[in-house]
Parts: structure tokens; C-alpha cells; sequence
């Protein structure tokens, strides 16, 4: 027995005691991964061994557990295969597990060290692009959308006694028309207008019954009307159950260029039963609006919220695995660096080529096991206090020699 083999004991040992308490500092970091120790015992052309030595300090990458955190930019990674991709200061690429973001001054999606998280953009047909590029939060408002189609389901009141041909079509006069529904539609500027349907009930003609209906803008009787023709069944039998027509320009706005609006109103599926009017309407067109909030889905596309109540995808989040994930090399602040050891990233959306999803406003909490590392650190004292009574030992040892006469 010598002291080395001791001294080589007390070295491990302090440097396993010194994991173990930097996991169980860690044990409230988000994304943290606990760290094992391996030991390797040494040899040298002897049957005696040398001692201990550390082979390697390992990252444990199973899956923390998930908490909410109600904030919209915060993400967790939902399963054990992925990582952040990130930008730091210099615009080299780290990971991370942490998926503690916000705002930045820029509009930059970051991390607490300004870190920016890299993904996919949108191209302008709608599809997620192929390039990565840094996460933004969108500035501008949203572009309106004029209504080009409005659909209207309604059951028409077979009861109800038909207008009298001899009067006159008069917004004004309700004895001229039997129901009326207003519509509000949008422009090419996103301003909104009142689209009036007026029902008349007209006297039935052989084997149909005939509504006929009229349309006012903005208070303006268009030069347009459509007949709604149903059977005996109650059932519209118009084909196509559309009527199309156009609102110019000059009719919408004076002094103020916009768009003629084309209109299609359609009345598929509406019923003529013995019941009241009721009418059931949508409309495609919306204003402008501001952006409101940001949530992500669990494949990993943002999805921006604006005032109008339209939400529009602007990006998705990239995720990165490695043949390797214990090759990585930690850099402190929750991120690592890829290395010859850990090999290549493999980037993709969450959910696809075997990479986790990811869940909006939560984030993963550190995976250390407060209880083991607990009873490892007792394991690691004992092994210290062993290794110390070894050292002991050869001393005791080497006293008696020395004494010897």
C-alpha cells in the first residue's frame, strides 16, 4: 500500500463531492442537466493498482420536469431529443435546454444573456422557409383583408305572408320587404361598411316558392338583386346558391383611393320551414391590427395574436440534436458548444425527424434528484473519509519502520 493510491482516492472523491454540490446548486436552474462523475482505476505495468482517476464528468439529458410559467415567449422541450439552436454576441451558434426568453430592445426573441433563439421564417405564400435566421417579434400592423364572401345560412319563415307586388321597394317602409339583415363588410383600407339584405316573400309560382332579395350599402340601393327559389321540401334549389356583385370604388369612398369590392354572397344550405327568420352570417374581410401577444405550438410555429382578432404564424422555433449529446461542451450560463466529440447538428422542426415538441409558456425545470444526490453526497464523504484512513494507515506504517532498532 502507498500514499498514492490515497492521495489519488482523496483527489476523486473531493472532485465527486464538488459535482454533486454543483448539481444541487443548480437544482432550481431551468434546463439544467445534473452532471455524473466517471472513475477509471490506473495501472502500470503492475499487479497493484495505481489509485483512481476521473475518466469523465457526463451530463445527465433526461427530461426535467415541465411548469408553467404564463409567460407568452417562454417554451420547454417536451421530451429528451432537442435543443435550443442560439446566437451569441458574436453570431456563433450555442444550445440550451433553458427556454427562458423575451423581448428584446430590437424585437429579438433572447435568452436572460441576450442570446438570440434561431428558427424559420415565414415566405410570403405562408409556408415555413428552409433558412434559419434569428426570431423576431412582429412590428407592423397586420394588413387588412377586404370581404370578398360572405356566407349566409338561414331558415326563411314559410309562414310569412307575401309583400304586396303593388308597393314599392323602400328601405324605409317595412311593409315592403318581410326580413332585413345587416352585414358588416370591410375595404381594401380596412374600414368598415353596412351591407343591408333585404327579404321579400313574393307569391308562390308553380311547385317553388320565390324570395327576392335586395341590397343596400351604405344606405345606397345597389343595382343589383337575386331570387332564392325553394321547393315544396323547403329546400334551395338555386345553382349555383351564390350571387355575385360588385360595389365600385366611387361608391365606397369619396376623395380616398380603394379597391372596387367584389362581393359573393352565398346562400348554400338555407331551408324555407314553417319557423321564424333565423339567419346565421359570415364574413372573410377584417381592418387592420396592431400585435397583441405571441404563443408558440408544439411543432414549434409562432403564432402572433393582433387587436382585430386574426393570428398569423411568423416563424417556427429549430431544434438540434446531436449524435452525441455528452461530446457537447459546456459553457456556462445554460448553454454548450458543439464539438469534434458530440458531431454535427441535426436541425428540424419540433416533432419532425424524431426531435421533441415543445410546450408555450412553461419551461423545463433543472433534473436533478435532490434525494440521490443527497445520498451520494453521503457516499462520497465515506469514500473521502476512507481514502484519508488509507493515508492514515501507511503512515502508521511507515512510523513502525522507522522505529524499528
Amino acid at each position: 500500500m502507498g500514499f498514492g493510491q490515497g492521495l489519488s482516492g482523496l483527489n476523486a472523491a473531493s472532485q465527486h463531492l464538488d459535482v454533486i454540490g454543483n448539481n444541487i446548486a443548480n437544482s432550481k436552474t431551468v434546463g439544467f442537466k445534473a452532471s455524473q462523475m466517471a472513475f477509471a482505476d490506473v495501472y502500470a505495468n503492475s499487479k497493484v493498482g495505481l489509485g483512481v482517476q476521473v475518466a469523465a464528468i457526463n451530463q445527465r439529458f433526461t427530461v426535467g420536469n415541465v411548469s408553467l410559467t404564463g409567460n407568452q415567449f417562454d417554451m420547454a422541450i417536451d421530451g429528451e431529443k432537442g435543443l435550443f439552436r442560439l446566437l451569441d454576441s458574436s453570431g456563433a451558434p450555442v444550445y440550451s435546454r433553458n427556454g427562458q426568453f423575451h423581448q428584446d430592445k430590437d424585437f429579438n426573441i433572447v435568452n436572460a444573456q441576450g442570446y438570440r433563439l434561431t428558427g424559420y421564417g415565414v415566405l410570403p405564400d405562408g409556408r415555413i422557409s428552409d433558412r434559419l435566421e434569428p426570431l423576431r417579434v412582429p412590428t407592423s400592423n397586420i394588413d387588412p383583408r377586404a370581404t370578398n364572401e360572405i356566407e349566409l345560412r338561414a331558415n326563411f319563415d314559410a309562414n310569412a305572408q307575401a309583400v304586396d307586388p303593388a308597393l314599392d321597394f323602400d328601405p324605409a317602409n317595412s311593409a315592403t320587404y318581410t326580413h332585413s339583415l345587416p352585414v358588416t363588410v370591410y375595404d381594401s383600407l380596412g374600414n368598415s361598411h353596412t351591407l343591408m339584405q333585404y327579404f321579400i316573400k313574393q307569391d308562390s309560382a308553380g311547385a317553388e316558392s320565390q324570395w327576392q332579395v335586395r341590397y343596400v350599402f351604405e344606405g345606397t340601393e345597389l343595382a343589383a338583386d337575386y331570387d332564392l327559389q325553394f321547393n315544396a321540401a323547403g329546400q334551395l334549389t338555386n345553382t349555383p346558391p351564390y350571387f355575385d356583385f360588385t360595389v365600385p370604388g366611387s361608391d365606397i369612398s369619396a376623395g380616398t383611393a380603394v379597391e372596387d369590392l367584389e362581393l359573393r354572397v352565398n346562400y348554400a344550405d338555407s331551408t324555407q320551414f314553417g319557423g321564424e327568420f333565423n339567419p346565421a352570417f359570415t364574413q372573410n374581410g377584417y381592418p387592420t391590427g396592431e400585435y397583441s401577444s405571441m404563443s408558440v405550438n408544439s411543432d414549434g410555429r409562432l403564432v402572433a395574436s393582433y387587436t382585430n382578432g386574426v393570428t398569423r404564424v411568423v416563424g417556427a422555433v429549430a431544434l438540434a440534436d446531436f449524435n452525441n449529446v455528452n461530446g457537447l461542451q459546456p459553457l456556462g450560463d445554460n448553454v454548450f458548444a458543439e464539438t469534434g466529440a458530440s458531431g454535427q447538428p441535426r436541425i428540424g422542426l419540433p416533432g419532425s425527424q424524431g426531435l421533441a415538441t415543445l410546450k408555450g409558456q412553461s419551461v423545463e425545470e433543472s433534473n436533478v434528484d435532490l434525494s440521490a444526490e443527497l445520498v451520494d453526497m453521503i457516499i462520497a464523504q465515506r469514500t473521502y473519509q476512507a481514502n484519508a484512513q488509507t493515508i492514515k494507515t501507511q503512515d502508521q506504517v511507515m512510523q513502525t519502520l522507522i522505529t524499528l532498532r
